[in-house]
């Protein structure tokens, strides 16, 4: 939870708490050793912590006694109002991702298909390769030079967020560009990768943007704003950004709300359930009202959006118990392949790192060559599938030219239809509703299936981690669907399942083996089916498939954490910590400040380390024995430097000097506006005076005894959502060998 840069490596998996004789504080120390963009080939760069603890000084003290009724209602007010603006942002942003791959990936398959009638099949070839190359070099070349923190899915850097975690740039303006643009042209361009994470991370960037609490630069400074300069209610607003985001990406508002809560809070309450249910719900009714727009034909070739993929409300689903035995085996083999999946992901990775640390240049390159790679296949493979004749009762116009279909001519006669190209020469979206399609379980060849489902596996792998804004839901959706229609092929007539419905299970399968979700998973899949029926066989594939997974490796968002550097807390303790006190795992020296400290000290620690927090002690005179008085963080210590808030007196600094503060100045500031030790400018006779540190002062930090077991205070330090911990003596009075 709690960071400071230039830590050594040691520190991430060593010493987890700092002393200094008999007092000690918790510090969860890390160096980003690779970066939070280390996918990309960034430098190292620092990471910071969140401050979710509420500062209770003086000051803070004071605004709080002083707020009354309609300050509070003014706050809660407030509240609601940027949760709903985020809905309404996100929602329009989601629905435009939508038409604009829709439209831009529709004009490509129409220009195609057009030069697949002529025969010219070399220029359709062209064609389809330079546009998508042209879409990728646009998405890399944005990400790479503009905002290389936008690269990737999104999710674990809005995960490492909500754990406490703040790696620069996320959240930026830019990364929200780069973010949206960089996604409409990987997806446009056919590189198979998923728009759900970058929405996720979209959602997130317009929450922590509209939860700065005002931006003097844009004239921003509404007094109302200045309730949410503090890390607790940007905590809470980008919660609600990321459901608004999952529910944005899919059309489902419940299944976003516990997405949120169950793969990427570390903290949750009844009252940010609320908020961001509610925030999720408005996302869903202005997209229902936007695609009701859509379903008129004024969006261009932009038709279902891939927002209800498979829609069988009004089958009858039944299953008997001889079904069960071919769902249990597919959800056995789907926790093996997401294990393998995460295992091949990991290892690309590295390797890309590797290659991205040489230069954005050859990041480029990389993407560039994975996007000619990737038309080549998408436009060959289909020429090793047979023709098939249209089948005399199709729901649709057989063979389908240039729109999405289940019936791609390609370059079969009048009469026929590619069932391959059905799937691969198609965006992800229309591949899946096409496998996801009931009663056609003769539409598809069994090798075309096959074919497709490797092609998919590996595509998938290869693709994410170039630079280029990129997810990860719907590649698993799309590579588990084609890996269930092959299932349910197989087991044929010995289960009266259909081939449809295998294909929903299989992306259940393949979800739960790589993400390791079950409950979030489950009602995002309901909501996509649009059908409760598939309830029973949704979760225990679910189950399945998370459980045999989890005996290999962990979930691909971990995976993809620790390899960025985010240092995470996990839920649990292990249980070699209930034998170890937090005194046993403390490393010194501690840096601590008297409540009247010099100018001069002060200065020399802040400029000497990175901490972001330092106790407070006062010695005799102040105090018969040597006493905690509390906790002061580094930005405060440096907003009194800045503002010559010391005299030459060691008495009590005048009152005057304290008039020069409010709470809100104690607030945090906007995003990559924090001020520098290094940036304050004093004088000699000035580092010779004095500060009186107790009005500035947290008085009442978190503190544990030496004897607490370390699993104990792993447990409060995550639940609390704490960045510091003071460790105390048992007996006070040792406290005389300061």
């Amino acid at each position: 939870m709690a960071t400071a840069p230039n830590v050594d490596e040691e520190a991430v998996t060593h010493p987890l708490l700092s002393t200094d004789h008999e007092l000690y504080l918790r510090r969860s120390s890390t160096s980003n050793v690779t970066s939070q963009v280390a996918i990309v080939g960034a430098n190292v760069c620092p990471i910071e912590s969140l401050d979710y603890e509420m500062i209770e000084n003086d000051f803070c003290k004071q605004d709080w006694r002083s707020r009354g009724k309609i300050e509070i209602v003014q706050y809660i007010f407030m509240k609601w109002t940027l949760c709903f603006l985020v809905g309404i942002i996100v929602s329009l942003l989601g629905f435009f991702n939508n038409l604009a791959v829709e439209n831009i990936a529709g004009v490509k398959f129409v220009i195609t298909s057009n030069m697949m009638l002529a025969r010219r099949f070399w220029v359709a070839f062209a064609v389809f390769s330079v546009y998508n190359f042209v879409l990728t070099l646009i998405a890399s070349t944005v990400t790479a030079y503009i905002a290389p923190a936008a690269a990737g899915s999104g999710i674990p850097e809005v995960k490492a967020y909500l754990n406490g975690v703040d790696a620069p740039g996320i959240f930026t303006l830019r990364t929200f560009v780069v973010k949206i643009v960089g996604s409409i042209s990987a997806v446009s361009g056919s590189l198979l990768v998923g728009k759900a994470g970058p929405m996720v991370h979209t959602g997130a960037c317009v929450a922590a943007l509209l939860g700065q609490g005002g931006s003097k630069r844009y004239g921003l400074t509404w007094r109302w704003l200045r309730f949410f300069k503090n890390d607790r209610d940007r905590r809470d607003l980008v919660t609600c950004g990321s459901a608004a985001g999952i529910t944005a990406a899919f059309r489902a508002p419940v299944g976003g709300v516990l997405f949120s809560l169950e793969e990427m809070a570390s903290w949750w309450r009844s009252a940010l359930l609320w908020r961001s249910f509610f925030t999720a719900a408005v996302v869903a009714i202005v997209l229902r009202g936007l695609i009701d727009v859509c379903l008129s034909g004024k969006c261009g070739l932009f038709g279902k959006g891939g927002l209800i993929m498979y829609d069988v409300a009004s089958e009858e689903i039944t299953y008997h118990l001889s079904d069960v035995l071919p769902v249990l085996l597919l959800g056995v083999i789907g926790g093996i392949l997401g294990s393998v999946y995460n295992f091949l992901i990991d290892k690309v990775l590295r390797v890309y790192n590797l290659i991205h640390a040489k230069g954005p240049g050859y990041a480029i390159l990389l993407a560039c060559l994975i996007s000619i790679f990737t038309s080549s296949l998408l436009f060959g493979l289909p020429w090793l599938a047979t023709c098939r004749r249209c089948p005399a009762d199709a729901a649709e116009a057989c063979p389908t030219i240039g729109r999405s279909g289940n019936y791609k001519k390609f370059q079969c006669p009048p009469g026929y239809y590619n069932d391959l190209a059905s799937l691969i020469f198609n965006t992800n979206d229309d591949a899946i509703r096409n496998l996801f399609s009931h009663y056609t379980d003769s539409e598809f060849h069994r090798s075309s299936v096959f074919i497709f489902f490797i092609t998919c596996f590996f595509l998938s792998v290869f693709s994410y981690g170039i630079v280029v804004p990129a997810g990860l839901f719907v590649p698993v959706i799309v590579t588990g669907a084609s890996y269930g229609r092959f299932v349910g092929m197989l087991v044929g007539s010995h289960s009266n399942l259909n081939q449809g419905l295998f294909a929903v299970l299989g992306s259940a399968s393949l979800l739960g083996g790589s993400m390791r979700m079950t409950v979030s998973l489950c009602v995002i899949l309901l909501e996509l089916t649009n059908n409760l029926l598939l309830l029973p066989l949704i979760m225990l594939v679910l189950l399945i498939s998370k459980t045999v997974a989890d005996a290999f490796n962990g979930n691909i968002y971990d995976l993809i954490m620790k390899l960025k550097g985010f240092p995470y807390l996990e839920a649990h303790a292990e249980p070699y910590m209930r034998q170890l006190t937090v005194v046993d795992v403390v490393t010194g020296p501690l840096q601590f400040f008297h409540g009247i400290e010099k100018v001069k000290n002060i200065v020399h620690i802040l400029q000497t380390t990175r901490h972001n927090g330092f106790p407070v002690i006062d010695e005799p005179p102040l105090s018969e024995t040597p006493v905690l008085f509390g906790l002061i963080l580094r930005a405060h210590i440096i907003l009194l430097l800045k503002k010559k808030a010391f005299s030459p007196n060691p008495a009590l600094i005048p009152a005057n000097v304290s008039k020069q503060f409010s709470s809100a100045d104690f607030g945090k500031k906007g995003l990559g506006n924090e001020d520098k030790i290094e940036n304050i400018a004093l004088t000699e006779e000035e580092m010779e005076m004095l500060i009186d540190l107790h009005p500035y002062t947290n008085a009442s930090p978190y503190t544990v005894v030496e004897t607490m077991s370390l699993a104990k205070a792993l447990i409060l330090f995550r639940q609390v959502g704490l960045r510091h911990m003071l460790v105390i003596p048992k007996i006070s009075g040792r406290l005389c060998h300061f």
